[in-house]
């Protein structure tokens, strides 16, 4: 098996190795491994004959949509390093992106170039590819993709960059995670083995391209030289799961608020979803609840709880046989990076010890673009003298085997009481009420406790009360840690990501 070391050498392979092969269901639309990279390469050449360097940037301002495959694949085979930005964003958003990436060009639809021209000193150097009818001060996206070029080979060797993720994070001034192709290769080449994806499979994603779960899931299609049938959004539920009967799909990546809506349905649909082999969730991990209800609703499916973050892909995953006995793991290390927990001493910890968690190895990024103030509280002196690590901001507690917990973001942890509360912990508590679809935890000022701990839920498929929230939580926490405030709530806000946000 040939070993890749760049992102975009396996579509070339596929297209050799199995040209006809359906490499992406979009739209109504059947494109094969020829079609893709015979229209990648079309791009690519002509990006290069417009001026692209090696190195410079293109931002892709479209929806889950073959073009978007496209033009990612494109820009790595020419050189360049590309940029998905949700096809959602507000004007106000896509200035500071623009401002610190600098593209050589936008590839975008007639909606994306409404939003371009509402901040014209933003427009790209060298142009701007339009789906669709182009206007004529721009370049037919079309066109570039269907005129035969002779191509040309970019000298890239794997530290070059492939991408930057734009991810808001904490804050609202969004920063750019730069990504080499080694960081890429690895992480696929990791979570591919793991998940034992092969060109026998269908991979069903409704995540947006900009957030990396969703692009992860063309990229390790691509690698296995597998089909991906790709929706643009969760917005019709039903639709998903008529597409997993339909297309004989076997994994299914998630967020928790798909699964969510996808157990609300699980009666009504009907639809055999027997073709699932695997489940995969990222984040933390799976509500204790949902497990037996979603083996049910899968019955042939295996669940992957996993942890992740932008920084540097994939942490950790749980191996389905662990999930019995370990339902609050998001399990050990992928086998291309190396994990501690640094107690609020710094001393790193490999085993029985809570704290950051600190992650090394070939999928950590190679820092903020252009923000090297930021990169530098991110990316700092660890265990080797000849290396920076990953300080996360996620509080962790690994075990005595080095199996991974979750316990939440530490600038959510907040004080009550003059004890530390993790919301995390709390949110654990609350999904195992049967009914509850969402929750939220955060804190509240209050003049004698510092912070009283307020609970959102949103109920999905029969009505709760208050007093059976608080009940609940009063069998399974510490009277510390049982809300002061429980408020049943219709909805809450939700991110381009599918997750819950943690204000707004």
């Amino acid at each position: 098996m040939q070993v890749h070391t760049l992102l975009h050498q396996p579509l070339r392979d596929a297209a050799r190795h199995d040209p006809q092969k359906c490499a992406l269901i979009c739209g109504g639309r059947r494109m094969s491994y020829r079609e893709l990279a015979d229209e990648a390469g079309n791009l690519s050449t002509d990006l290069r004959e417009r001026g692209l360097q090696r190195g410079d940037r293109v931002l892709i301002l479209l929806p889950n949509c073959p073009a978007a495959a496209v033009s990612i694949y494109a820009t790595l085979e020419a050189g360049g390093v590309f940029s998905v930005i949700n096809a959602s964003v507000k004007p106000g958003k896509l200035d500071p992106i623009l401002a610190n990436c600098e593209p050589a060009f936008v590839i975008t639809d007639a909606a994306g170039l409404r939003k371009l021209s509402a901040i014209p000193e933003r427009l790209p150097s060298r142009g701007v590819y339009v789906t669709g009818d182009a206007p004529c001060d721009t370049i037919s996206f079309d066109q570039a993709c269907r005129t035969q070029r002779t191509a040309t080979r970019v000298g890239l060797i794997d530290v070059d960059l492939a991408a930057i993720i734009y991810t808001s994070g904490t804050t609202s001034v969004p920063k750019g995670v730069t990504l080499s192709h080694r960081n890429m290769v690895s992480a696929s080449r990791s979570i591919a083995a793991y998940l034992e994806l092969s060109g026998a499979d269908t991979i069903l994603s409704p995540l947006p391209l900009s957030f990396d779960y969703g692009l992860y899931q063309l990229l390790l299609s691509v690698s296995a030289g597998a089909t991906l049938c790709l929706q643009e959004g969760f917005g019709f539920p039903f639709e998903l799961l008529r597409s997993i009967s339909s297309f004989g799909v076997t994994v299914l990546p998630c967020v928790p608020t798909m699964m969510a809506v996808m157990l609300r349905l699980q009666e009504q649909s009907g639809l055999d979803l027997s073709s699932v082999r695997a489940i995969t969730n990222t984040g933390a991990a799976l509500p204790g609840a949902w497990i037996p209800r979603l083996q049910g609703m899968f019955p042939a499916a295996q669940l992957f709880s996993m942890y992740g973050l932008t920084e540097c892909k994939r942490v950790s995953w749980l191996p389905p046989d662990e999930l019995a006995t370990r339902p609050d793991s998001v399990g050990h290390p992928i086998d291309c990076c190396e994990v501690f927990v640094a107690d609020e001493h710094g001393h790193f910890h490999d085993r029985d010890a809570t704290g950051e968690l600190v992650v090394r190895g070939a999928n950590v990024m190679c820092g903020y673009w252009r923000d090297p103030e930021a990169s530098a509280k991110v990316l700092r002196d660890g265990p080797h003298p000849w290396e920076k690590v990953l300080f996360t901001g996620d509080l962790f507690r690994i075990d005595a085997d080095g199996y991974l917990y979750f316990l939440g973001r530490m600038d959510q942890v907040f004080k009550s009481r003059g004890e530390r509360v993790s919301p995390r912990e709390i949110e654990v508590v609350l999904y195992a009420i049967q009914g509850v679809g969402a929750v939220r935890v955060t804190p509240v000022p209050d003049p004698l406790l510092g912070n009283a701990i307020r609970a959102e839920v949103v109920c999905e498929g029969r009505e709760l009360t208050v007093a059976e929230v608080k009940r609940h939580c009063r069998e399974r926490l510490e009277d510390r840690l049982v809300p002061g405030l429980i408020e049943i709530v219709d909805r809450l806000p939700i991110s381009d990501a599918g997750k819950v946000k943690s204000d707004g």
